[in-house]
């Protein structure tokens, strides 16, 4: 036990070893709250001896529903550095899939921003929590039958020691994938650990970055890839409660800002903002979560000049960083995928999975540490994804003969809209409880803002006097808004093989911007 404990290296020693070697420098900013390392690491030790007195113990489930703050992380590492397994929910969700959510992963404690108290309330009505926190962001009063977060953080106590494994489960990332629930996907420290070793040595990222976080922290991108690998790395972060362009050019400004993640959709928006805002600061761009149109990579470059650029590629089941492209290779190959990460092996295969030469298409699978231990309640569902000894990303793609990953297509129908994944089959039952629908299909059509837009495709029934308004509205009260379709394609028929199966290709070439 001496020697495990004088060995341990999870989760819970980062903020502990990033005070110890930069106790004054700037750790973290939100909104008016400066915290420096070794304020952040008494913070997650008030936290986490705070959420012990609260009764939790080490494999309950902790789930957070808030926008983006200081909080968040402090909670992150708080659960880690106790062994209580830390859930992160969309805050874009409605109650219902709210309440999913907290039965899936039988939650045991809530912490909820007090602006998304009605959401929570929803869930609560169908899912019963034990122990519920409010975070106020927005000023509101705590309300009976709620613990004050800012008292837990207030605190002056430390946590009983927990000598968390390794490869225990600390964190359940909720991902859509192409299922019509989403599946809970655990992580260990030893997936995210050595997923940000490989984010760091990819991506040149350093000491002495400043880095924006505007995207959602509940999305491992924004969580995993950037703001914890800087507080690993003892970088700065400046956390805004959500990408609005305007406020992030004026962080960028005030902070002097070195690094962006951001995806495709706010890239586009910022570079509509550009004006007389100074962010010459700013060195590192990097962008995922769904593919940049090269002409909009290409106007980055040009309106940009002094920054170098990262494509990161990944899912939520590695951790989330699978490859990536490097700034030397934007302009040779832009639009590719890039490379594998430092400590991940991506392999190209057939439906035999065997491995595929240059140039012939086939689904992208990946072998790391980096990777998911499973798919919680889901053992037939995890032996699925990694059969063979490879975590089967459901993506298809080819490699070059100089061995640069291209994505092509995904093998199941996955809508990645705006950054977030969004199952067709989900829209799919949403739009079958409406009056008026025969049948339906949803597809991904091309769209200047959102990369992806969702699509409806819907045979009415005759009489029924539908129209596109009634079906959004029929989406909308079952599912979070960016599930919602953003048009509706009224049709006859809709296409199928002699099997009956619906042909999505036939509608995607249909209704797929022609080129000039």
């Amino acid at each position: 036990m001496t020697v495990e404990r004088a060995r341990a290296h999870s989760l819970a020693d980062i903020p502990r070893r990033s005070a110890a070697r930069f106790p004054h420098k700037t750790a973290l900013v939100h909104r008016d709250v400066r915290l420096t390392f070794a304020d952040f690491d008494a913070a997650v030790d008030r936290v986490a001896a705070a959420l012990q007195a609260a009764g939790l113990r080490r494999g309950d489930k902790l789930a957070v529903l808030s926008r983006n703050c200081w909080q968040f992380p402090v909670l992150g590492f708080a659960t880690a550095r106790i062994g209580v397994v830390f859930v992160p929910v969309n805050f874009m969700l409605t109650g219902g899939e709210v309440a999913y959510i907290l039965r899936d992963c039988a939650a045991d404690a809530f912490v909820v921003e007090d602006a998304l108290l009605p959401v929570a309330e929803k869930a609560l009505a169908e899912q019963e929590v034990r122990i519920r926190a409010v975070i106020a962001l927005a000023g509101e009063p705590v309300p009976p039958g709620w613990a004050d977060f800012a008292e837990w953080s207030e605190k002056d106590a430390r946590p009983e020691p927990a000598d968390v494994g390794d490869d225990e489960v600390i964190r359940i990332m909720y991902t859509s994938g192409t299922e019509s629930r989403p599946k809970g996907a655990m992580l260990t420290s030893r997936s995210l650990m050595w997923q940000y070793t490989s984010c760091i040595v990819t991506g040149g990222m350093e000491t002495a970055d400043v880095e924006l976080h505007a995207m959602p922290l509940y999305h491992c991108a924004q969580l995993d890839n950037f703001l914890s690998t800087d507080l690993y790395l003892g970088a700065t972060s400046i956390i805004l409660d959500r990408p609005d362009p305007a406020a992030m050019l004026r962080a960028i400004e005030a902070e002097r800002v070195t690094n962006l993640f951001v995806p495709p959709t706010v890239w586009i928006s910022l570079l509509r903002e550009l004006g007389p805002t100074d962010i010459s600061s700013l060195r590192k761009g990097y962008y995922g979560a769904s593919a940049l149109p090269v002409e909009v990579l290409r106007e980055m470059k040009r309106r940009l000049p002094d920054m170098r650029f990262w494509n990161f590629y990944g899912q939520t089941e590695m951790a989330s960083l699978a490859t990536a492209l490097g700034p030397e290779d934007q302009e040779l190959r832009p639009g590719s995928a890039g490379r594998a990460a430092l400590n991940v092996e991506t392999r190209v295969v057939d439906d035999q999975d065997r491995p595929l030469p240059a140039g012939q298409v086939g689904e992208i699978v990946h072998r790391s540490p980096h990777a998911t231990v499973g798919y919680l309640g889901k053992p037939e569902q995890t032996a699925e994804a990694f059969r063979g000894g490879w975590f089967h990303s459901g993506d298809l793609g080819y490699f070059d003969d100089e061995g640069y990953l291209w994505v092509v297509d995904r093998k199941k129908d996955m809508i990645k809209t705006g950054g977030e994944n969004v199952a067709t089959r989900e829209v799919e039952e949403a739009l079958y409880t409406v009056d008026g629908v025969a049948e339906a299909a949803v597809i991904g059509v091309a769209h200047p803002r959102w990369i992806e837009a969702v699509t409806a495709v819907v045979v009415a029934k005759p009489g029924s006097g539908l129209t596109e308004r009634d079906v959004i509205d029929g989406c909308r009260r079952r599912l979070a808004g960016f599930k919602v379709p953003k048009s509706v394609v009224f049709t006859d028929a809709l296409p199928k093989n002699p099997s009956g199966k619906i042909l999505k290709r036939a509608l995607r070439d249909q209704l797929s911007p022609k080129a000039d």
